[in-house]
């Protein structure tokens, strides 16, 4: 009975909006073995929970084949729940103590479901499943999924040498740009800062903003790959464990810096607009040549397949500029995650799905929606020359940037990674928050995140 209070309050905090104290997780359940993982089960039904993405845009059918395939491979059959708001969707049933046997729920969304589950202790190992021939297959999981996706503070987010977020769809983030207007305009894409504020200089005299940005969440893998970009690995490290000093030191300064900067050149439509109902219309300034770059995702030429475009428009990326010559360049590259409420009745069934989502039967469904699971050879599925165009970003001098900030525990009063190092920009580029404020703010925050990790 404790159990399940403690269960009850720990979920009731992902829909508040403050929490009392740190609520109590319940116990790990018990691991299943590889080798009966390994053995389908007979029959039986699955609910999966799945947020609809611009994959889904692309491919409406793309789950339902999904469960299909599944269905056809084990015998297992499966509910889907799909919704672009699915936190709404599934918070209630979930806060009766009714979860679904898998979520995929991506991290960085404004509600921090995912997060908040993790912070918890709410979701289950899915050690086991890396273990597990894929459903159909003759390999094991851990053999089809692509290097460097299982090393990261995502999907290991408690640094106890086990997964709990099963790495998804993959997408190389940067910034992204109007090719045809570079074109038009004999302008070259800056490769260094000092040319960025050059180019933004020249773009203002034709009326035209340098920056812009979706929403105050897409800088997360703007902040990670200039992270990269100014102090390599060992200081993403050490920014994203939050370890005591890190905010002075010179490269967290020029970070600062040149996102302080970069504000000043951003299009002032941008904060109002910077929300999960009005994003796109921040996105459209690119199409209308009002902004040269934004930050996104190689899933952005999809999401704006229909939308209205300047005379010559074509899609073009590159990497965050390096801070110096011939300094190195990063490409953040995003993945989305799915994982298995603690809480879940078929955990088995669920696992086998979770197996079933790298083999090639699934990844050949995937692609019709123009999503790339990270297993070898999966970029080669994609149709779309554009996006396979993106995907081949790291073929260019350009190094790939993965992980993000280190799990802490729910403390009253702490708010999330985005609310503290993203959410400001908006106050940033409205002239509300000074770069000193955002800073501090950092500051203060990081210290109470460094004695809560997880």
């Amino acid at each position: 009975m404790k159990k399940f209070l403690a269960l009850i309050l720990a979920l009731s905090m992902v829909f508040a909006l403050a929490a009392c104290g740190e609520s109590k997780a319940p116990e790990q359940p018990a691991e299943t073995p590889a080798d009966a993982a390994e053995t389908p089960a007979e029959g039986g039904t699955i609910q999966v929970a799945a947020v609809s993405t611009a994959f889904t845009d692309a491919y409406p059918e793309m789950w339902a084949e999904i469960g299909a395939a599944f269905e056809a491979q084990t015998g297992i059959k499966v509910e889907f729940i799909e919704d672009k708001n699915l936190e709404d969707v599934i918070g209630p049933s979930m806060q009766g103590g009714e979860y679904p046997d898998v979520v995929y729920l991506p991290v960085g969304r404004p509600a921090g479901l995912t997060e908040q589950f993790v912070k918890d202790k709410l979701v289950a190992d899915l050690s086991d499943v890396l273990e597990m021939t894929v459903p159909g297959e003759t390999v094991k999981v851990s053999e089809k999924i692509s290097d460097g996706f299982l090393d990261t503070s995502i999907t290991n987010p408690y640094a106890d040498g086990k997964t709990y977020l099963a790495p998804m769809f993959y997408d190389p983030c940067g910034l992204f740009y109007n090719a045809g207007l570079f074109e038009e305009k004999g302008w070259e894409v800056p490769t260094t800062w000092d040319q960025m504020w050059e180019l933004g200089d020249k773009a203002k005299e034709e009326g035209i903003s340098l920056f812009t940005y979706p929403t105050t969440g897409y800088f997360d893998a703007f902040l990670y790959g200039l992270m990269y970009t100014v102090g390599g690995p060992e200081f993403f490290e050490k920014a994203t464990h939050y370890e005591e000093g890190i905010w002075d030191t010179p490269e967290a300064k020029t970070c600062f810096d040149i996102i302080g900067k970069l504000a000043t050149y951003t299009n002032p439509v941008t904060p109002a607009q910077a929300n999960d109902q009005d994003f796109k219309q921040n996105q459209q300034l690119i199409l209308d040549n009002k902004a040269l770059f934004m930050p996104n995702g190689s899933w952005i030429a999809g999401e704006m397949a229909d939308s209205p475009k300047a005379d010559g428009f074509k899609w073009g990326m590159t990497a965050i500029p390096a801070v110096k010559d011939g300094g190195d360049r990063y490409s953040f590259c995003w993945f989305q995650q799915c994982w298995i409420p603690s809480g879940a009745e078929n955990a088995d069934g669920a696992k086998q799905f979770i197996a079933f989502l790298y083999s090639d039967k699934a990844q050949e469904i995937f692609a019709k929606g123009g999503a790339v699971q990270p297993i070898t050879g999966a970029a080669d599925t994609i149709s779309d020359a554009e996006k396979k165009e993106f995907l081949a970003i790291y073929d260019n001098n350009v190094k790939p940037a993965m992980g993000g900030f280190a799990s802490y525990k729910a403390v009253a009063g702490l708010g999330s990674v985005r609310e503290v190092f993203l959410d400001p920009v908006n106050g940033l580029v409205s002239g509300n928050v000074t770069v000193e404020e955002w800073v501090n703010g950092i500051k203060e925050a990081s210290s109470q995140m460094l004695a809560n990790l997880q």
